[in-house]
């Protein structure tokens, strides 16, 4: 039987002998929305829990207006259209657009055109979030847990700051978008570094699809109350990347309505642990590179028994990438076990640690196979991944070991499904 796996821009298939016991998890792919641009402009004129965005807005005022970087699908020129229409008495010089990149790269132009659009891209004032830079960032607080929290002191100088992007399950803060848009988007290093700390990653509430009492969630919304007033504007959006649903007004509320619709089509219960899964990154952009793919990796373990394997496909077109720690970190022990003791240290600080512990704790008891037809295989291995050539290559193998009796799970688009254990 032949299955497909989202993989870079083009998707990847393969074929699976109909003797084996496979089984599909994926989302339910929502129809896309006849007309986005017009439920855009009724949910910013009808938000939840706030004033329509033109009455919160006054001639001369500045407006910041938060985007996704390039690691994310949003569909950005249609919601940045939609607030330019809503706030007409804002000259374009006062509308101004802040990439919420935390510690990912910056965007290079041609990223940038793609990401905005040529209209968005020239002509507003843009600035892109350098978490590294301090002197671009000011203190406006301290939340619950005594973490400082500093943002990019452009965007506090707004009088309005309108948070986008869109809801996808996530593996540790529960959900993106909503305040991730603040904390990491518009962050210092050090608070995204008390954020994402190896305690709130070892929480058992730091998890896909938990807000509530989840650390990492909790402390986001925390800090993205130091941003008020604000707005938010998320969409959901299919397997074609097409917006199903718009989420805009008061910044929990909306977010919360927004995490709960798409927990309802996303969350799939299986009645058991499988000894192998086939996922992906949910395919570009999300695949741009191995630290975004732990992504996937992890939400095939939840379903994966102890002693199984994942496989899974992500083009990595930005290679490991050569930019952040991740690398480094994974690099740093010869063993998972030694690498989480290490991170576990008190007073341990360093970007990326969060998704080499993530990782780790995958590989302690499960074999991940990376399958990219742009990476050589020592570059796989150096990030303590084991190489595929290809998917059915890589099956076969594991086969040998499990035999052919094995219980196999496909996931299409990877961590776009939120999989959970019905039972145990």
């Amino acid at each position: 039987m032949k299955h497909h796996l989202a993989y870079g821009k083009t998707g990847l298939q393969f074929e699976l002998a109909d003797d084996l016991d496979v089984t599909v998890v994926e989302p339910i792919n929502l129809p896309a929305l006849g007309d986005p641009a017009h439920a855009l402009r009724v949910a910013l004129s009808t938000p939840i829990e706030l004033k329509p965005l033109i009455e919160l807005v006054q001639p001369g005022d500045r407006v910041g207006v938060v985007v996704n970087d390039i690691t994310r699908p949003t569909p950005t020129p249609l919601l940045l259209d939609a607030v330019r229409e809503a706030l007409p008495q804002v000259k374009d010089d006062d509308l101004h657009i802040f990439i919420a990149s935390g510690t990912h790269r910056a965007n290079t132009p041609d990223e940038l055109e793609r990401m905005l659009g040529e209209r968005w891209s020239e002509g507003f004032p843009i600035h892109r979030n350098d978490a590294l830079d301090e002197k671009t960032h000011i203190e406006v607080g301290k939340t619950s847990s005594g973490n400082t929290v500093t943002f990019h002191k452009e965007l506090m100088d707004c009088n309005l700051r309108i948070a986008t992007g869109f809801i996808e399950p996530h593996l540790f803060a529960g959900f993106s978008g909503g305040g991730k848009a603040f904390l990491p988007g518009m962050a210092g290093l050090e608070t995204i570094l008390g954020n994402h700390s190896p305690a709130n990653i070892d929480h058992p509430n730091a998890r896909w699809g938990v807000i509530e009492g989840n650390p990492i969630q909790q402390e986001i919304r925390e800090a993205a109350d130091f941003c008020q007033p604000s707005f938010l504007i998320n969409v959901t959006l299919n397997q074609d990347r097409q917006i199903t649903h718009v989420f805009a007004g008061q910044l929990d509320k909306a977010h919360l309505a927004g995490c709960m619709f798409v927990k309802e089509n996303s969350m799939v219960p299986v009645e058991s642990a499988f000894d192998i899964v086939l996922t992906s990154n949910a395919g570009y952009p999300l695949d741009l590179n191995i630290y975004q793919s732990v992504k996937g990796m992890s939400a095939a373990a939840q379903i994966t028994r102890p002693g199984g394997a994942i496989v899974i496909a992500a083009e990595c077109w930005d290679g490991i990438p050569d930019y952040g720690e991740y690398a480094h970190l994974m690099n740093l022990t010869e063993t998972p076990e030694e690498l989480l003791k290490a991170l576990r240290k008190p007073g341990f600080r360093c970007q990326d640690s969060w998704q080499a512990q993530v990782q780790s704790l995958i590989t302690l008891d499960r074999d991940i196979y990376l399958y990219s037809h742009i990476l050589d295989a020592d570059v796989i291995r150096s990030v303590k991944l084991n190489p595929s050539t290809s998917v059915e290559t890589t099956l076969d193998s594991l086969l040998e070991r499990y035999g052919r009796a094995a219980r196999i799970c496909v996931m299409p688009e990877g961590p776009l499904t939120i999989p959970y254990l019905a039972r145990g």
